[in-house]
């Protein structure tokens, strides 16, 4: 499957570290992100769910969830958690997918459908197409897509970037410039008239070019 931009996040049934989940009910109608692990007990991942769980306070201050994801069995992830704790100074605060059968690397095409066999035999090199991000709206449709290669780790203060822009510009009907930060400037969108934008921005706004007008962050 080649899952796309505005496509509905596939759903599915997995064992996690904190229990049985049925995806899209653990959604709940809220922001979400999904972030895969191609094996546990590997270094740089080791670094990553080390920072997503320090940053779990960002996310909760968004109304984000957060969930993880590692072809090995949940109870290697227990053990890879104490790792994690020890190396990283934050105990994981957050579900693990224990995803074996490689199903749901497989639901969102991060394997090919036709791999054959589970998790168990498979080392990190083979599952390095597992090392995606996908960022969920409250609508269940995928909003975005990051592919990382094994030896970068993720940037995840960008993936937070990323939401404060996709929940601003979701409920206005404006736009965010390269390296936009939240408070910053924003461009509204060449869709609103001007006579609409006297309405929408009341503050005013800087016209540059005809398509390119920017105001003050609303909100």
């Amino acid at each position: 499957m080649t899952l796309k931009l505005n496509d509905v996040a596939p759903d599915f049934t997995a064992e996690t570290t904190e229990g049985p989940i049925h995806f899209h009910e653990w959604l709940d109608g809220k922001w979400a992100v999904l972030f895969s692990h191609p094996k546990d007990f590997t270094p740089v991942c080791t670094t990553e769910l080390g920072t997503v769980a320090r940053l779990k306070p960002e996310f909760d201050k968004r109304g984000v969830k957060v969930i993880g994801l590692s072809v090995d069995p949940v109870d290697n992830h227990a053990k890879w958690a104490d790792d994690i704790a020890e190396t990283q100074g934050t105990k994981v605060n957050f579900p693990m997918i224990g995803d074996t059968d490689l199903n749901v690397a497989k639901l969102y095409g991060m394997l090919p459908a036709d791999t054959e066999g589970g998790s168990e035999g498979r080392t990190a090199a083979t599952n390095a197409t597992v090392r995606t991000v996908f960022i969920i709206g409250p609508d269940k449709t995928i909003k975005l897509i990051l592919i990382y290669p094994m030896t970068t780790g993720r940037n995840f203060d960008e993936i937070l970037r990323v939401i404060d822009s996709m929940q601003l510009t979701a409920a206005h009907k404006v736009a965010t410039p390269a390296d936009w930060k939240h408070g910053q400037d924003v461009i509204i969108v060449p869709a609103v008239s001007d006579e609409a934008a006297k309405e929408l921005f009341p503050a005013g706004w800087t016209t540059h070019k005809p398509y390119l007008r920017t105001t003050k962050q609303p909100g």
